[in-house]
């Protein structure tokens, strides 16, 4: 412990640790400027999805191509993703009030968890599309013919754009110390947009040069078969958001990575204390770590001390955890009460 650190108070020889800054990796940034450099990136990013929202729209109706209708929604839905990410950024490190109890961290998990039940949602829509439009094919009715004209020159904005977006947010992920999982989801759905109307160009492309050759017999479809391509490719990753962002509102255990950092970090309070810690948990809620510390002190203890305790501990997680808070239970036992003391 540096009782020298500028940014830490010292009442009654006590060190009082600060809760409203960030130490991360080398940087030392406190909480309003993230939010400032995060609202910033979001609303670049809601009027890009919107931008390619609509274009995608128009492009859709001017070529019959139901590939680029799937891209567009996809775009719709990052807008809206944008603009409710950028309000929960605000508001996602506040502390607990009256309303909210345990603070408002939950609120990313659950934009995380809702953003691919969306997309999910959205996928499946377009396979069935797809789908249908492929049986009617087969049972011989006409599809509409592609224009391919307006399809080149939306492949070269829109991609262009995606990957613009995707690396506006990865650049101020980095730069505000990758705690955000609002900025890190939104990279991650920038960069797979990207990949997914590069991989429609590609295959559109495909059907119009070898329309008239080898892909003759399914160019009619074409772009339907496109579509369940890159749904299927999709439905791995947003799945992966959905059972991720599931996992941290139903208070499942972090990485071992982060339970790991957590028992080193509070070891030098402990030893110093000369207690013994008979349990430690670790919750991931959005961009914070909820560590609770289950500590016997082996001594009698008063809340100061107590108190006293739980911010050196708070202070030490956050130089491996970035925003985190821990709860310190002071108890003989570990989580889960012995079964002869247990009266249930």
């Amino acid at each position: 412990m540096d009782k020298t650190d500028p940014s830490i108070a010292v009442v009654d020889n006590c060190p009082v640790y600060p809760l409203v800054t960030f130490r991360m990796k080398g940087l030392h940034m406190d909480t309003q400027r993230i939010k400032q450099l995060e609202s910033r990136s979001l609303l670049i990013a809601m009027w890009g999805n919107l931008f390619m929202g609509a274009a995608g729209i128009l492009a859709a109706v001017l070529s019959n191509s139901t590939a680029i209708m799937m891209d567009g929604l996809f775009s719709l839905v990052g807008f809206t993703a944008a603009f409710l990410g950028r309000k929960i950024s605000r508001r996602v490190d506040a502390g607990p009030d009256r309303l909210r109890p345990m603070g408002y961290a939950a609120d990313e998990a659950l934009f995380s968890t809702f953003r691919a039940l969306s997309l999910l949602g959205l996928v499946m829509f377009a396979m069935t599309s797809a789908g249908v439009n492929i049986y009617k094919y087969l049972q011989g009715e006409a599809t509409p013919e592609l224009s391919f004209g307006p399809l080149f020159v939306y492949f070269v904005v829109i991609g262009g754009t995606s990957f613009l977006l995707w690396a506006l947010h990865r650049y101020t992920w980095s730069r505000t110390g990758k705690v955000s999982e609002i900025l890190r989801l939104e990279a991650k759905a920038s960069l797979f947009d990207g990949i997914i109307t590069a991989a429609a160009g590609a295959g559109l492309g495909a059907v119009y040069f070898f329309q008239d050759g080898f892909l003759a017999p399914i160019a009619p479809i074409g772009d339907s078969i496109v579509v369940l391509i890159l749904c299927l490719t999709a439905i791995g990753q947003y799945r992966r958001n959905l059972v991720s962002g599931m996992g941290e509102l139903v208070g499942a255990t972090a990485n071992p990575k982060a339970v790991a950092a957590a028992r080193r970090a509070i070891r030098p309070s402990v030893a110093d204390d000369g207690g013994v810690v008979t349990d430690l948990s670790v919750m991931k809620l959005g961009r914070t770590h909820l560590v609770s510390v289950y500590y016997n002190p082996q001594r009698p203890i008063d809340a100061g001390e107590a108190d006293q305790l739980n911010l050196r501990m708070i202070h030490d997680v956050r130089e491996a955890l970035s925003g985190a808070d821990v709860i310190l239970i002071i108890s003989e036992h570990p989580r889960r009460w012995p079964d002869e003391l247990d009266p249930f």
